[in-house]
């Protein structure tokens, strides 16, 4: 397996040619985005011949609509590991640059898939759009297929709770703390990871000191305090994390403060990550240190309880 960074104007690596190609943003790498690397797998190994996941980077909004876009789902190097966790034998990350995205939908079919890619058959999804301005449609696609005569498989949308399984879903469940939604829409747990910096030693004082993550890359979740599992030089410990403000000391700023359950010793500088379980509740203003500290004892309850 291995994974390859390419612009338009490079000669593609030998081992992505002549495969089966599923491409997309991948955001997230969903049950959605599983169902369509298990295909493209099956498919390569009857041929056989590699598996290929193409992805773009970054993404095109960056290039289009920078003041829309938010933190991704996982960072490249995560996409591109669960990429190959679910089937693909490689992954070929494409660079965003104008020139690609002024391709008309004809001219990637073209120029990315058939002569670049030699592509032996193609998987992609229901809402798959491609070109400029997403005018590659399905039915656009089909018609190029037919006259290449590659085959191409669509497959439907995969359901959770009765609706459709989509990287916007999760994110909207992500933002209303619904991690464990998020849990079954992407197979796994969510998780994120930052550094370990000094923050205002409140929790310290108080007795229940906390880690401050920073430099998070990825979306974290909606406001509130959650159960999870958090990592740290090799070493997991049940932990409890308040993302968000803290209301009570008038703070508004949004933080991500982990207090791992057992653990002493010091965690500043240090790469922890954090495994979302449950939401334990939502962000509270508490009268007095003492009534907050009461509650933090009952929030630690339940975590154990959640983690059991």
């Amino acid at each position: 397996m291995a994974t390859f960074t390419c612009s338009i104007d490079d000669a593609f690596p030998d081992t992505c040619l002549g495969g089966v190609l599923t491409i997309g943003n991948f955001d997230g790498v969903h049950l959605g985005h599983q169902a369509l690397l298990a295909e493209a797998s099956r498919q390569a190994q009857a041929i056989p011949g590699p598996a290929v996941a193409v992805t773009l980077d970054p993404h095109p909004s960056l290039l289009l609509r920078p003041d829309k876009v938010g933190p991704s789902l996982n960072t490249l190097v995560d996409r591109a590991s669960l990429l190959q966790r679910h089937g693909a034998d490689h992954v070929l990350i494409l660079r965003t640059s104008p020139e690609l995205l002024q391709l008309s939908a004809r001219e990637f079919f073209q120029r990315i898939i058939l002569t670049q890619l030699r592509a032996a058959a193609l998987v992609e999804g229901f809402n798959f759009g491609f070109g400029r301005n997403r005018e590659g449609t399905i039915d656009v696609l089909k018609q190029l297929c037919t006259e290449a005569k590659l085959r191409l498989t669509l497959l439907p949308p995969r359901e959770v709770q009765g609706l459709v399984v989509s990287s916007s879903r999760v994110r909207t469940e992500l933002l209303a703390g619904r991690v464990d939604v998020v849990a079954a829409l992407l197979g796994r747990e969510y998780v994120i990871t930052g550094t370990v910096e000094a923050g205002q030693k409140r929790g310290t004082t108080i007795g229940f000191p906390t880690a401050n993550l920073h430099d998070v890359p990825t979306l974290l979740p909606g406001d509130g305090v959650y159960a999870l599992r958090a990592t740290v030089d090799g070493t997991t410990w049940p932990a409890a994390a308040n993302v968000g403000p803290n209301p009570t000391f008038g703070e508004i700023a949004r933080k991500t403060e982990v207090h791992l359950l057992g653990f002493t010793g010091d965690l500043y500088g240090k790469l922890l990550s954090a495994t979302f379980v449950k939401k334990i509740r939502d962000t509270k203003t508490f009268a007095s240190i003492d009534t907050l500290k009461e509650q933090i004892s009952h929030d630690l309850e339940s975590v154990r309880m959640a983690l059991s």
